[in-house]
């Protein structure tokens, strides 16, 4: 096989240390990217950095589908920054409240707003958390275990999506890699064919419902549950809140805010704007009984999220939420936080022709030729997304330096490449779940009002059990590659709970007997 060996481990290597160490996925990259260069070109840091930007960086930049790609990106950013700024959110929240009168109701209330709130993973704690924190605390639920729901449906509903900005970037990074190797299966068609292979984000998501329903807290959660049913206290003795009680409703940055204006129809009529222009275009074009092309998706994509963001606009000035000038500001603003997720993906495909060069994938096959089975390569992918997401707190950087690895390594090791793909994505949703530097871990405590250390010591029960689950599913899958295979580890993970809590609750009628005996009141 043509490789450079040894040394063409060296870009991803030092990108992931570097994404360690800095927790700078951009920073992380482009070093890789330069060092990999000086290898390829030779030391002169003069000629290797006119080689980056002559042959790889603008090729990249100035390629017809990537220019789509960053286009429909930022109609994205404008429009959820729209839907955040509008309240509507939290309105339609706010009036779902009323009904919830029992624990029960509550979780799973907080659930479902959850998944309302799918086009904005950040925004998604920042909204319903605030709405339903004294609805927690009414109904004596834990703070943690609101935050624990809110962590459950941001990233892991979000990564599930192929409409929004999460999958827009995942299909670009796929696109890339099935372009070097010379495949015209459409991105699209290959990311609806993951999602059954996403065990860690089905999983996490459906778990919520499960705990709500069969009342399944153990560990730290069950500690946290019986401090608010039994004292009444919202927090820990030595807990330190990231936000107090209400403190983002007038912060018009949180995306938290319900103005007397704010209707429930802001946020569900440009949806439904949404989805209708988007099916109606996808209709004319064979969807579902034909493939979509990728470019013909992102048009059709770009058109709805721009049609959605006009009746936004218009609903906001009816409404009178704000004036037309800070609207149009919002939208602008929404566009440039997107230039963060668009120079990621630059150098993410720059990083996948790098490798490419240097022959990276070709030599880790010829390594794992013979030594690891086919069967064994979605698990171990698994393992290694899931340590990296954890190391980093971040799974969209997880995905840029994993993706352009795990499919050629998939395609030469002939193991299954569309199980491989949810492989990278379950590991990095896992590893984002339980890091503690996470961006998504810390808004959900932010939303919820409670300590970030109490947040995720009482979510890692719940994730690691999942994640042991999900490695024997990958083993499966990487045997069988049956998308029913996800039926199993739901089915598992609801054992799993039942099992564990059972155990729990007896013990802890054992230690209160023993607690009320005779004998140890004389003790």
């Amino acid at each position: 096989m043509d490789h450079m060996g040894l040394v063409s481990l060296i870009p991803p290597l030092l990108a992931i240390l570097l994404a360690v160490l800095f927790r700078n996925v951009v920073i992380a990259l482009f070093v890789g990217i330069f060092v990999g260069l000086m290898i390829v070109i030779g030391p002169n840091p003069v000629t290797t950095t006119m080689g980056l930007v002559t042959d790889h960086l603008a090729p990249v930049v100035t390629d017809s589908y990537n220019a789509g790609v960053m286009i429909l990106l930022f109609f994205i950013g404008g429009f959820v920054a729209l839907v955040e700024r509008s309240g509507g959110g939290a309105a339609l929240a706010a009036k779902a409240s009323r009904l919830i009168s029992t624990r029960g109701k509550g979780q799973i209330s907080a659930w479902l707003g959850g998944l309302i709130i799918f086009f904005s993973d950040l925004g998604t704690p920042l909204i319903v958390g605030p709405i339903f924190e004294k609805i927690f605390d009414k109904l004596k639920l834990s703070r943690e275990k609101l935050a624990w729901i809110l962590d459950s449906t941001s990233s892991p509903v979000a990564v599930l999506i192929p409409f929004i900005g999460w999958g827009i970037y995942i299909m670009g990074l796929i696109r890339e890699e099935f372009d070097r190797e010379g495949l015209q299966i459409s991105e699209f068609t290959v990311f609806v064919q993951a999602i059954p292979f996403q065990f860690y984000a089905i999983l996490a998501v459906t778990a919520v419902p499960v705990v709500a329903l069969t009342r399944t807290d153990f560990g730290a959660m069950r500690r946290a549950e019986r401090r608010v049913q039994e004292t009444g206290e919202i927090h820990w003795p030595n807990s330190k809140p990231l936000r107090g009680s209400d403190s983002t409703k007038d912060d018009p940055a949180s995306g938290a805010e319900v103005t007397s204006e704010s209707r429930p129809i802001v946020i569900w009529l440009p949806l439904l704007v949404l989805f209708v222009t988007l099916f109606s275009i996808l209709v004319t074009l064979g969807f579902p009984a034909e493939p979509i092309p990728g470019e013909e998706f992102r048009a059709a994509l770009s058109t709805a999220y721009l049609f959605a963001a006009v009746v936004l606009i218009a609903l906001m000035l009816i409404f009178r939420i704000n004036p037309i000038g800070i609207i149009l500001g919002t939208y602008v603003k929404g566009m440039e936080k997107m230039i963060g997720v668009v120079l990621i993906l630059v150098l993410a495909w720059t990083l996948g022709g790098l490798l490419e060069a240097m022959g990276t994938a070709n030599f880790l096959v010829e390594m794992m030729s013979g030594v690891v089975p086919a069967a064994l390569v979605p698990v171990l992918i698994f393992v290694c997304a899931a340590a990296m997401s954890f190391a980093t707190g971040s799974s969209w950087g997880t995905f840029a330096i994993m993706i352009p690895l795990a499919i050629p390594v998939a395609f030469g090791l002939d193991a299954a490449v569309i199980v491989c793909i949810g492989a990278v994505l379950s590991g990095g949703i896992f590893g984002d779940h339980c890091s503690p530097i996470s961006d998504s871990t810390i808004l959900a405590s932010t939303g919820a009002g409670t300590d970030l250390v109490d947040h995720v010591k009482t979510q890692i029960p719940y994730a690691v059990i999942n994640a042991v689950i999900v490695a024997v599913s990958f083993v499966v899958a990487g045997v069988l590659e049956s998308p029913y295979i996800v039926i199993f580890s739901v089915a598992a993970m609801i054992f799993t709970y039942l099992v564990i809590s059972r155990v729990s609750a007896a013990r802890q009628q054992r230690t209160a007997r023993t607690d009320s005996s005779p004998l140890a009141e004389v003790d």
